[in-house]
């Protein structure tokens, strides 16, 4: 079932490599300015997204998991809970683009006999990390995608409020943004 799934999310990325919709916005998307993959690697929890199809079986407790692998690239293994209480894994594999540092990555989870056709890979920019990397904001060059990641499942709402002032300021519409039910929800 998980190599159906992986197959499943792999065709989502392509497929929304067409996709007609994106956000207007005179500003380009802006990245941080570097972003250090070793200490980005482990878990990251998903506070909020905008919502997409390849992700509505998920119904709680969404999380990546990212970790190096021997090659350079990165492996991502994704997982939520369904409405039904299974546990859903996808695993694919993420690139940085350009430099060492350089916070634009792609990400795929296409099967590797695909990884050539460029159209497998979807964008991954790192638009917002806090210093500690504790919390960071991902997207895309279109502001199709917008994931709010945490490396707890609860994040202050404090900080929260504080992240979606960033992303405003980058002309991303926030009214879209979904919360994601975890195991415990935001701090007051």
């Amino acid at each position: 079932m998980n190599k159906i799934y992986s197959a499943l999310f792999g065709a989502c990325i392509f497929l929304t490599s067409f996709s007609a919709y994106s956000q207007t916005s005179d500003l380009a998307v802006k990245t941080i300015p570097s972003l250090d993959v070793p200490r980005y690697l482990g878990t990251w929890y998903e506070i909020a997204k905008y919502p997409n199809w390849f992700q509505k079986k998920c119904a709680s407790n969404t999380k990546a998991v990212y970790s190096a692998r021997g090659d350079g690239t990165i492996k991502v293994l994704n997982s939520c809970k369904t409405a039904e209480g299974d546990m859903s894994e996808a695993e694919g594999t993420a690139r940085q683009i350009g430099s060492k540092d350089s916070p634009k990555l792609e990400v795929r989870f296409a099967p590797a006999w695909l990884a050539f056709i460029p159209l497998v890979w979807g964008d991954y920019w790192v638009i917002d990390l806090d210093p500690q990397y504790q919390v960071a904001v991902v997207s895309d060059p279109r502001r199709e995608y917008l994931w709010i990641l945490s490396r707890t499942p609860q994040l202050d709402k404090k900080v929260y409020d504080e992240t979606l002032q960033r992303i405003r300021d980058q002309q991303f519409d926030v009214r879209k943004l979904e919360l994601t039910v975890q195991a415990t929800p935001l701090k007051n």
